[in-house]
Parts: structure tokens; C-alpha cells; sequence
């Protein structure tokens, strides 16, 4: 899938969650309970050792869910998301090196910006899609805006990740530079180890429930 391929499924969920798996017995039910909750996305994070069997998992058994690799922070942890069958991947810092081996790979790309330099140093080496992290004690909506207004007639969005939730989302998604949020509230970590998929469910509903009543602020 190409690289605007992505990005455009990624902007017409608006919604990504995040999660830490800790068990690859999960990764089925979890997928099930996004789909059927209206989110076909997820970002699965480097945090656990079970990281590389869930993406793999997801990828053969649910090809209709657009499974990414969270916190891609080392080459081992980008070449292990392209092997297991990630189709984008996101980290939580800019880090050149691992930038420019992606786009040898032709692997889609979100890095972690918080401040003008991080936003300065992707556009040098191509990136216009940056993760915003962490969201909201980088300055939350308020720094967004005062990042977009020099660069967005370049064309630069933000995904913003970290403390994001039900309660500001609509904040965040009303944004014109907001491309989508990063969402660990989704799929938190206590209902994966319950098997609590209905949790799961309903909060991908409300989520997009808020989503479709965002125009624009």
C-alpha cells in the first residue's frame, strides 16, 4: 500500500488506537472488536515481545484491518514490522537514520515531532504526516495551532498521541492540521488481559459517534 494510500485510510478513520499487547491470543479478538466497532485501524506498539506475533497475525488473518507498528524506534524494530506485514509504522521521536531506512523500504511513516526543529528536520527529509507527542503536556491543541501556522501551507499534519481521550478528542478533531489522534483509551491494556472486547466496542462507537459530529473549529 502506498504511502498516500495510508494516510488517506488513516484520515478517513480519524481515529487510531494504540495498544500494548501483551499476549498474541488477544490480537484476533481485539481486531474483531475494532472492525465490528467501526475502526478498521490499529497501531500496534514495540512495548511487548508479543508485538511481532500480533502484527504478523493481524496481517494474515484480518486483511481488512490496517495494522501499523508503534514505537519503531530501532532498525531491528522497523525491519520486524515489514517482515511481520505492518503497513505503516510510527515512533515517537524523529530519528533520521531510521527515517531514511524506511524510505528505501517504501514503508509509510509517521515520526514523533513536539517542537519547530522536529517539524523542520522531517520536512528535510520528506515527511508532512508527523505523530504530535506527547499531545497534551507538549501544549495539546494550543501548540498544534502555533505549529500549523508556519508550516501548514507546506502541508503538514499531525497525529496527535498522548493523553488523548473521549473527553478532548472533539478538541483535537475539529483541528484542520489534525490528520487523525492516536488513542490509547481505545483498547486500554486491563480489558485485553479481561477479554473485555465489549469495552472495546463501544468506545470505538462513541469515539466515532464524536468524530461524525466534528465540522471544524
Amino acid at each position: 500500500m502506498s504511502n498516500n494510500a495510508v494516510l488517506e485510510n488513516i484520515e478517513r478513520t480519524r481515529i487510531v488506537p494504540v495498544v500494548a499487547i501483551e499476549s498474541a491470543e488477544a490480537a484476533l479478538p481485539l481486531a474483531d472488536a475494532l472492525l465490528e466497532g467501526g475502526l478498521p485501524v490499529v497501531e500496534v506498539t514495540f512495548r511487548t515481545a508479543a508485538a511481532a506475533d500480533v502484527i504478523s497475525m493481524l496481517a494474515e488473518k484480518r486483511p481488512e484491518l490496517l495494522v501499523g507498528a508503534g514505537t519503531v524506534v530501532t532498525r531491528n524494530n522497523l525491519e520486524a514490522a515489514q517482515a511481520c506485514g505492518a503497513k505503516f509504522c510510527v515512533s515517537p521521536g524523529l530519528n533520521p537514520e531510521i527515517l531514511e531506512k524506511a524510505g528505501e523500504m517504501n514503508m509509510p511513516f509517521l515520526p514523533g515531532v513536539c517542537t519547530p526543529s522536529d517539524v523542520e528536520r522531517g520536512l528535510s527529509l520528506g515527511f508532512t504526516a508527523l505523530k504530535f507527542f506527547p499531545a497534551e503536556v507538549s501544549g495539546g491543541v494550543a501548540m498544534i495551532k502555533a505549529l500549523a501556522a508556519p508550516y501548514g501551507h507546506l502541508g503538514v499534519r499531525f497525529m496527535p498521541t498522548g493523553g488523548v481521550n473521549i473527553e478532548n478528542l472533539a478538541t483535537y478533531l475539529c483541528l484542520p492540521a489534525v490528520l487523525a489522534v492516536g488513542g490509547t483509551w481505545i483498547a486500554k491494556q486491563n480489558d485485553l488481559a479481561d477479554g473485555n472486547w465489549a469495552a472495546i466496542r463501544q468506545r470505538c462507537q462513541e469515539a466515532l459517534r464524536i468524530a461524525a459530529d466534528v465540522t471544524g473549529c
